[in-house]
């Protein structure tokens, strides 16, 4: 792999609004109501200062394209397959709807590892978002990148199995079924043109998974809204969340949390029992 010290330290700065149509947006797309004091539920901040760039720079992918020059954010790493990976968030101050947001984000660190699936190269992108000037939230999250999987690989995730969801050791539980609506709008609040998450036979032809994936910050963002549901609006000081196994459109996701005084465990299951993802929250 190439030196990418280069990449470490550069920044990138976006700017926004909290605007009461995209805050409509939002809450539509999760079926919530408008909060009575104006500021919106946390996750929100993962809708505002999406990347812009132009149809023509985009990849086969879906994604921007990346190149070594001095104006790239995101170091050019030669692997085909691009996901969230994980974020650890850290709430500050609520954000209110009509506010002035600002993104200052920079590259923190980049790390290869070799495993039975090949080279894996991890891209952490520290975030502030500002709100009014004052800042809102903190997060580090994880981007990984990988090799396609050498053709005639089984699916993945691979088939449902057998086993069931067992909901009776976690405190708190919703099945949602991630269909094509929500997925389609949950990528346009986020401007967000991965074909995986909306390009069927892209999806399962080209990237080899059983069907559309469903967006890990939008897993996130499911697990928030059981949080709120549970403890109120903005009741989370920090949150942080790790995808395990891609959950798949139009299948039940088991949404679940439980936890005692200020710490709480979330996951996301499939319905057979595969772990979909880990999370875990401060109050």
């Amino acid at each position: 792999m190439p030196d990418w010290t280069p990449w470490i330290g550069r920044t990138e700065h976006r700017t926004d609004r909290a605007d009461a149509a995209h805050a409509a947006r939002w809450l539509a797309t999760l079926d919530r109501a408008a909060p009575a004091d104006g500021t919106m539920p946390q996750g929100f901040h993962w809708c505002l200062c999406t990347p812009d760039a132009p149809t023509a720079a985009l990849g086969p992918d879906g994604h921007p394209l990346r190149d070594d020059s001095p104006d790239s954010f995101l170091p050019p790493v030669p692997l085909p397959r691009r996901m969230w990976a994980s974020s650890k968030v850290e709430f500050l101050a609520p954000i209110t709807i009509g506010t002035a947001v600002e993104r200052r984000s920079s590259v923190a660190a980049i790390t290869e590892k070799h495993g039975s699936t090949g080279t894996l190269v991890f891209v952490d992108i520290a975030h502030e978002t500002l709100c009014d000037g004052a800042l809102a939230v903190r997060e580090v999250q994880s981007v990984v990148y990988r090799d396609a999987a050498p053709s005639g690989s089984p699916p993945v995730p691979p088939p449902a199995g057998e086993g069931v969801f067992d909901p009776a050791p976690w405190t708190a539980h919703r099945v949602i079924v991630p269909d094509e609506p929500l997925l389609f709008r949950y990528s346009a609040l986020t401007f967000n043109s991965h074909r995986i998450h909306y390009d069927l036979p892209y999806a399962t032809g080209t990237e080899g998974y059983r069907g559309l994936v469903v967006h890990g910050p939008l897993t996130a963002t499911l697990l928030l809204d059981l949080a709120q549901t549970e403890l109120g609006d903005n009741a989370l000081k920090s949150f942080a969340f790790r995808g395990l196994s891609p959950a798949i459109c139009a299948e039940p996701l088991h949404l679940v949390l439980r936890g005692e005084g200020q710490a709480l465990e979330l996951a996301a299951f499939a319905a057979d029992g595969r772990q979909v993802m880990a999370a875990s929250a401060t109050t």
